[in-house]
């Protein structure tokens, strides 16, 4: 996994060049975004448990059909499991939040998902629109927290958005 910085470099590095404009602006940025990048963590943290469980409330409120009998969130195991994918793609996109890299999540959750998925039967519209209910309430959190720009949070959640939709959302 490489974060913001390591990715510069070694970017920099494989062509032999020293940072210009761009790489110091670039760095620079990442600095001065690390104080939020700390809150949104210690936020998501702080409130793990209570995100996932009321994005599951909220999801399943929208999309009943997934705790009916037949639905893919029925039965307890099946319930639980969901909560459970949740709360790993919330922990690894706070993850990604702080490295300012998309890396991680391709890297731990990404890859080979959606044919996970897919083979499994496990719908995956359902997926995203918990992934995106999240980013909603780590939004909120941020501005509970005082975070006027929280911009920065959508980030890592639309981009499991994007490569878990076969279209873009």
């Amino acid at each position: 996994m490489q974060d913001a910085v390591t990715n510069l470099i070694k970017n920099y590095d494989v062509t032999g060049r020293y940072f210009d404009r761009n790489a110091v602006d670039s760095l620079k940025s990442y600095f001065e975004s690390g104080t939020q990048r700390i809150k949104a963590a210690a936020a998501i943290n702080a409130n793990a448990a209570f995100i996932v469980k009321e994005a599951g409330v909220q999801l399943f409120a929208d999309q009943p059909e997934l705790i009916r009998p037949g639905g893919n969130a029925y039965t307890t195991r099946r319930y639980a499991a969901c909560l459970r994918d949740m709360d790993y793609y919330l922990r690894y996109a706070t993850y990604a939040l702080v490295a300012g890299s998309m890396d991680v999540l391709d890297e731990r959750v990404l890859q080979g998902l959606r044919e996970t998925y897919n083979s499994l039967g496990v719908p995956i519209a359902p997926t995203v629109a918990g992934i995106q209910i999240m980013k909603e309430m780590v939004k909120q959190q941020m501005t509970d927290a005082g975070v006027a720009d929280t911009s920065f949070v959508d980030e890592p959640f639309d981009y499991m958005t994007r490569e878990l939709s076969e279209t873009d959302v």
